[in-house]
């Protein structure tokens, strides 16, 4: 049955650039909403500009221009970005806007109204050189917990610890580097206490990732402490009603920019807005989020929803930061890549995709390894994947550009077809990762298909056409199915794929019916070999060559010395990390070149894998070996070597090092695809 889901992404802030962190994000967000459309769901995606707060201010002082004025202009930079890398909001709306200020003041009230809004004096930071009270964040000192230096005032980077800028050590101002003073004022707080268990129970099913149930497990048996929700004058943003000089902090209004951009949305299409946000609401509400902002959308954002009468998220997914060639992203190191400056060297779809093969649904940090991100691209999208359609189609153009009645193998397709739940399945759970190793192990069989059949030698023989074409139809039905899987992630070139199939990629499970007698068009490139020279230039001009990650500072004081670590030793983390499954032996294979690999054809139960082992010498007959079950490394990162790409390892043992390698086997009653623990 057709489901109504509402999604949003984080705001991008108003006063810099959109870089590729963000991308992370928006990519993410935007396959999902692609594959719930395909899957037939009423999914609208929504996001907007996030304006308020000091930092706009301050900017558009320096600037010269009025904060409407900066907004304005960093919201259409970020509307082209976003369009470049072919992200498809229903809406991209601004904070500062008449729709979320109606909905602010609105939300604001009923808390009130219920008690949920308290009023105190609160000492705070003030820079008498500047003559402004400082946000949190621009006060920054020694952290009270951990001891490391330059921590922000409301949470320390390094131990994750929340804390007021006056527990700072040392705290300095930002904006005239002097050391604040501290004065009184009156500021208004919203009672997070009140909803404790209400945010307990909905976030057995809201937070659906462990690690972030983890870290909310730490806050409340912290104790969950009156959110202070407003801010002094001068202040860039929305005037509390009742309260002259007093602006709602900007972490208040900004998630209620997503429903102002929902309204907005409304009243463009004529949606009904109640149906989405009432409490008994059917619909869906999705976030998708990185995890420096999960304190903000797990518990202050269901809250302020509850407490005012509305419905929770749905659920709050979070996600990981962004490295650069195991750098963090830093104009300093040199990995700084913005979203303009990489559209200005390469075409979207490569990284979309390359981001894909790294995302799931864990809440890890994703390393963009430049020289991984050419050869995986020039391995699956076009060595692969569009691979099968250029070797086709001509020879369907020549045989009149019909495809054949039927399929020579309608297993094979039927097998490709049947796959869709599985991979639907994973699309679902975000886990994208798994569904593009799934589809890339299809294209292999694809290949292998067309190697295997070798119409160019076939069409050698005026009398076996009809072979010919019949064998090209079974490669474009099985270039079809893949390019439908894939088609959230690389709409553009789905969008290509279709006018050269005569298709639509819109409905997931068209791909069920294979195409028969069906006029293509003649084939044109649907993707190019990214060049390694133009990818080493994505690094902005100017700055420093990339180095290793700066080490964290160390605490001042220590409170008993640490055990000692073993050499070697590992922690459970560490090795919780591994994706261990058990994998049957399809095929085994000689590699022509070597004399200590063996190409394996691994079946996992949802995908199939080839793994390059060195385990020839102890295997005399490697046919022996098919049938076999093996334990690997799943999602050990594909290795490109002269003889492929190896897509994960297979654990062996060894007596000492140098002699002969042997398979380790699971027990008896262990099926493929079973994860090891």
């Amino acid at each position: 049955m057709p489901r109504k889901i509402l999604v949003t992404s984080a705001l991008p802030y108003a006063n810099g650039s959109l870089h590729l962190g963000h991308l992370i994000e928006a990519v993410q967000t935007d396959i999902w909403v692609r594959f719930q459309r395909m899957q037939g769901h009423d999914c609208l995606y929504v996001c907007a500009e996030d304006t308020h707060g000091t930092p706009v201010m301050i900017k558009a002082q320096a600037e010269g221009v009025t904060p409407e004025e900066l907004i304005r202009r960093t919201a259409a930079e970020h509307v082209r970005d976003y369009q470049g890398f072919l992200i498809g909001h229903d809406h991209f709306h601004s904070t500062h806007s008449p729709e979320t200020q109606a909905i602010t003041n609105d939300l604001y009230l009923k808390l009130k109204a219920k008690g949920h809004i308290t009023t105190r004096s609160v000492r705070q930071a003030y820079d008498e050189k500047a003559g402004m009270f400082l946000p949190d964040r621009y006060v920054k000192g020694e952290c009270p917990v951990c001891h490391t230096a330059d921590q922000y005032g409301d949470s320390c980077e390094n131990c994750g610890s929340t804390y007021t800028p006056d527990k700072l050590i040392d705290p300095v101002s930002t904006i005239s580097q002097t050391t604040p003073v501290w004065r009184e004022s009156e500021h208004y707080f919203f009672k997070l206490g009140d909803f404790e268990n209400v945010l307990r129970n909905w976030l057995s099913g809201g937070a659906r990732q462990s690690e972030v149930r983890a870290k909310l497990d730490e806050w409340f048996k912290a104790g969950l402490q009156d959110w202070d929700i407003s801010r002094d004058a001068p202040y860039f943003g929305f005037e509390i009603p009742g309260a002259p000089g007093k602006y709602f902090y900007v972490w208040f209004d900004a998630p209620i920019g997503y429903l102002g951009s929902f309204r907005a949305l409304c009243d463009k299409r004529g949606l009904d807005y109640d149906e989405y946000l009432r409490a008994d609401s059917q619909t869906e509400l999705y976030h998708f989020i990185g995890k420096d902002i999960s304190y903000f959308h797990n518990l202050f954002w269901p809250a302020v929803l509850h407490g005012s009468g509305c419905r929770k998220p749905t659920a709050v997914f979070v996600h990981g930061f962004l490295t650069v060639n195991g750098a963090k992203m830093s104009k300093s190191r040199g990995t700084f890549i913005s979203a303009s400056r990489y559209l200005s060297l390469l075409p979207p779809e490569p990284l979309r995709f390359y981001f894909a093969t790294k995302l799931n649904s864990a809440v890890e940090d994703i390393d963009l390894s430049l020289d991984d991100f050419v050869a995986r691209v020039n391995s699956d999208i076009v060595g692969k994947l569009v691979n099968i359609a250029s070797r086709c189609a001509g020879f369907v153009q020549r045989a009149g550009g019909q495809l054949a009645a039927q399929l020579p193998d309608q297993q094979l397709y039927a097998e490709f077809a049947a796959l869709r739940g599985t991979i639907a399945e994973l699309y679902d759970a975000r886990d994208y990762s798994a569904a593009l190793r799934g589809i890339m192990g299809l294209a292999d069989r694809a290949n292998q298909y067309v190697d295997t059949m070798k119409p160019w030698a076939l069409a050698k023989d005026p009398a076996k056409a009809a072979e010919v074409l019949a064998v090209c139809t079974q490669g474009i039905n099985l270039f079809r199915v893949l390019m439908s899987y894939l088609a959230p992630v690389m709409p553009r070139m789905a969008e290509k794929a279709g006018r050269f199939l005569n298709i639509s990629f819109a409905d997931w499970n068209s791909v069920e019916t294979p195409l028969f007698a069906h006029a293509i068009e003649a084939y044109e490139p649907l993707a190019t070999r990214l060049d390694p020279k133009i990818v080493a230039q994505l690094v902005e001009p100017g700055t420093a060559p990339v180095s290793a990650p700066a080490k964290p500072a160390k605490a001042k004081t220590v409170t008993e010395p640490a055990a000692p670590a073993k050499p070697g030793n590992i922690t459970i983390a560490d090795f919780a990390k591994l994706d261990l499954r058990v994998a049957t032996v399809l095929e085994a294979t000689l590699v022509e070149g070597s004399d200590k690999l063996l190409r394996l054809t691994l079946d996992l139960g949802a995908e199939k894998r080839n793994v390059f082992s060195g385990i020839r010498a102890g295997y005399g007959d490697p046919a022996k070996l098919v049938g076999r079950q093996v334990v690997m490394v799943a999602n050990l990162e594909p290795r490109k070597m002269r003889f492929g790409v190896s897509e994960g390892m297979v654990l062996c043992a060894a007596p000492d090092a140098g002699a002969d390698v042997f398979l380790l086997s699971p027990d008896s009653g262990a099926t493929a695809g079973m994860k090891v623990s």
